[in-house]
């Protein structure tokens, strides 16, 4: 569904992805580890159409390296970013209804999916989103990314800095997205979540793939994790 072939991205004169190759197939539920500020934030921002790179994205076989990234989201990519970028003024229900992929089109996901996985944000559904908690932002980014009903969808850091109750609802609603069918890939920093719910596990260092393979392959590889993981 995604391969991804030579990316290479830069900041500046910092050259951050070097050669990366990525593939996630349909269904498939893949997780890219590594230590922070190795480039798995540049490699989803870069696929996303947010970064300048060179190399060759492709999606559902279409070629989509330099699109820009609302032509990418309509052919069914979904991101969400690390940041928890929502619309602050706005209630929760409106945020919801914004990331609708089209009015009166139904697809995997409603707005009543999402408030009875989250008790939280059914509670304070005319709330303006501003005022959430860091937990309840990072699930309504999520939730309302899925009601553009993507096939794939790229999850950037879904659990930084959240209290332990919100990680397990979080990676609650992660198992339900693969068990409906989309595609995930997930940046993630806590190897334990990612080793439950992942088909396959890249590992990145300085910019570039370091390891691949099934989370039971990682487990075996102590000198991987040693070198590229443990901090």
């Amino acid at each position: 569904m995604l391969e991804v072939r030579a990316l290479n991205a830069y900041y500046g004169k910092s050259h951050i992805l070097q050669g990366v190759d990525l593939d996630v197939g349909a269904g498939e539920v893949v997780s890219l580890l590594g230590r922070n500020g190795v480039g798995r934030s540049t490699t989803v921002k870069a696929i996303m159409g947010e970064v300048r790179a060179v190399g060759h994205v492709r999606f559902k076989g279409t070629d989509i390296a330099g699109w820009p990234s609302y032509r990418i989201a309509r052919l069914g990519l979904g991101y969400v970013p690390e940041h928890r970028d929502i619309f602050p003024s706005l209630t929760v229900r409106q945020n919801l209804a914004l990331g609708q992929k089209k009015a009166g089109l139904d697809g995997r996901w409603r707005a009543d999916d999402m408030l009875t996985m989250f008790p939280n944000l059914a509670r304070r559904v005319d709330t303006a989103a501003g005022v959430l908690s860091g937990g309840e932002k990072q699930m309504l980014t999520m939730c309302r990314t899925l009601m553009g009903d993507p096939e794939l969808i790229m999850i950037d850091e879904p659990t930084e800095g959240l209290a332990p109750l919100i990680v397990k609802q979080v990676g609650e609603l992660i198992r339900e997205i693969a068990r409906r069918g989309v595609a995930i890939l997930l940046v993630e920093q806590k190897l334990a979540i990612a080793l439950q719910i992942s088909n396959r596990v890249y590992v990145m260092g300085h910019g570039r793939m370091v390891f691949q393979g099934t989370p039971a392959d990682l487990k075996a590889s102590e000198a991987v994790r040693r070198e590229w993981l443990e901090v």
